[in-house]
């Protein structure tokens, strides 16, 4: 049976009259990546910042590593890390310099630092730069000396907040594998807050979507789908130049094929179950001569997923009315500058 490492129940955290998380519960299993979906402003970071300490709730309960994130707040720092959005690091210092003093703050033993420092350049194929200055390297380079940064005091859970946000494409399929890796070798749990669906899809096991500070819907990637889909089957269409009725026909006689209609003279979309039906659908095609020009899944994405439940796209930005409200402050509320985003 599966251990729990986080557990809320009815988070809520006010600042003034603005509810940034409201009434939020779910557990994460040791273990699992965990991702909370939605856009700037949801509430995401918010929660993130109560499960690591830095805020506290305004009310509800939040259980970290099986200590209060209250009560028990510097035992749970013990058993967590944070790659924050923002990189926390000295562009003036050394990746050695900067691990080292991180590392220093957790009052690890010179010789126990050392050796973990090395073995976090190593895992993330860093040695080679591990003496030259921050200033020097990539944003994509950066982003690994951040990541392993949080791992120092080799956390059992991990918490990334946007991790590939502002990276170029090269960037953020290193550091996609460098999360994949840190969770299958090392065993971290990890909480992951995003607004990109191709980071939660590939990367989380079970996906919070969070709205408007509630979470809207939790499951597998799959799951959330057939809310669009209402189905197990997949849709797909064909281009085929040649299109007769003899390959609809031969196509609707299959045994996984639940639907075959006309989308116009060359296009038509046929919806199938099974995990070798795409097989069998072009085998069918091809038996008749059918001249396949494209096909393509159809299947429903995290986006029409979200749209599906808020009946709007998850946007990077901030609303006004949360701007206005959070700039502004409340009682042990922070205050931002002018035009700061709130997430």
């Amino acid at each position: 049976m599966s251990k729990i490492a986080i557990r809320t129940k009815n988070l809520t955290k006010k600042f003034g009259d603005f509810t940034a998380v409201d009434n939020v519960s779910f557990d994460v299993e040791e273990g699992e990546i965990f991702g909370f979906l939605g856009p700037n402003g949801a509430g995401k970071s918010t929660t993130i910042r109560v499960l690591c300490t830095l805020s506290k709730p305004t009310s509800g309960s939040v259980e970290v590593a099986g200590f209060d994130a209250v009560k028990d707040d510097s035992e749970v720092r013990k058993h967590i890390g944070l790659v924050s959005e923002k990189l926390i690091m000295y562009n003036e210092l050394t990746a050695r310099e900067n691990l080292k003093l991180f590392g220093k703050l957790y009052d690890l033993p010179d010789d126990v630092l050392a050796k973990r420092i090395d073995e976090l350049l190593k895992f993330v194929h860093m040695e080679k730069w591990a003496d030259a200055r921050i200033g020097t390297f990539s944003t994509g380079m950066k982003q690994r000396i951040n990541v392993i940064r949080a791992m120092v005091n080799q956390p059992e859970i991990l918490f990334l907040d946007e991790p590939t946000l502002g990276l170029d494409p090269q960037s953020t399929v290193e550091i996609r594998e460098m999360i994949r890796k840190i969770n299958t070798e090392q065993g971290t749990t990890m909480i992951l807050t995003t607004h990109m669906m191709v980071d939660a899809e590939m990367l989380c096991g079970r996906i919070g979507i969070i709205d408007k500070g509630k979470i809207v819907a939790l499951d597998t990637s799959q799951n959330l789908k057939k809310l669009v889909s209402g189905t197990e089957s997949t849709a797909f269409e064909f281009e085929i130049p040649n299109l007769t009725q003899t390959m609809m026909t031969s196509l609707q006689s299959l045994g996984c094929v639940e639907s075959v209609s006309q989308e116009d003279q060359t296009r038509i979309k046929v919806r199938a179950a099974g995990e070798d039906s795409f097989d069998s659908m072009i085998d069918s095609l091809r038996s008749n001569h059918a001249r396949i020009t494209s096909a393509k899944s159809l299947e429903p994405t995290l986006e029409d997923v979200f749209l599906h439940i808020t009946g709007r796209n998850v946007v990077d930005q901030v609303s006004d009315t949360v701007k206005t409200t959070m700039q502004g402050g409340g009682p042990g509320g922070p205050r931002r500058p002018t035009g700061g985003r709130v997430r």
